[in-house]
């Protein structure tokens, strides 16, 4: 088993920021000329998250609407009495959603659907700077 190690960064505005990394995963795995892989995608944070979604203007709205009937950002949170910085939410809602995803890499290419894009979900309440980092094991 070999293992390739990758990574990226990524501006975000915060607040329920939604990015399409998937050329820069895709960029990151078919420098390598690879076959068959599982590739796994994570981001580094407690208030972000990596996910597959449509990347198309109503899921855009839809997933953070629906997320805010979850883990509301004006609900009190116990994170924000012991810190007092306002990001309760976003740490609720990056654990919903998790911080990394798995594709398989079969005949040279990424196994995603048609419609299916590798996203970044920024919670934070303030603009931040990711790191992104994609292994590859083959």
């Amino acid at each position: 088993m070999t293992v390739i190690n990758d990574k990226f960064t990524v501006n975000t505005q915060g607040f329920s920021d939604i990015i399409d990394i998937t050329q820069k995963v895709k960029h990151a795995v078919y420098s390598h000329s690879l076959q068959s892989a599982v590739v796994h995608v994570y981001v580094a944070g407690s208030t972000v998250s990596v996910t597959n979604i449509e990347f198309e203007p109503g899921l855009l709205v839809d997933l953070p609407e629906a997320l805010e009937k979850f883990a509301p950002v004006e609900a009190v949170y116990h994170h924000d009495e012991t810190w007092h910085d306002g990001n309760g939410y976003a740490h609720v809602r990056a654990s919903i959603i998790g911080n990394s995803t798995m594709v398989p890499l079969i005949d040279g290419a990424l196994q995603l659907g048609q419609w299916q894009q590798i996203v970044l979900v920024d919670f934070d309440n303030k603009a931040r700077t990711r790191t992104v980092y994609v292994q590859i094991v083959y």
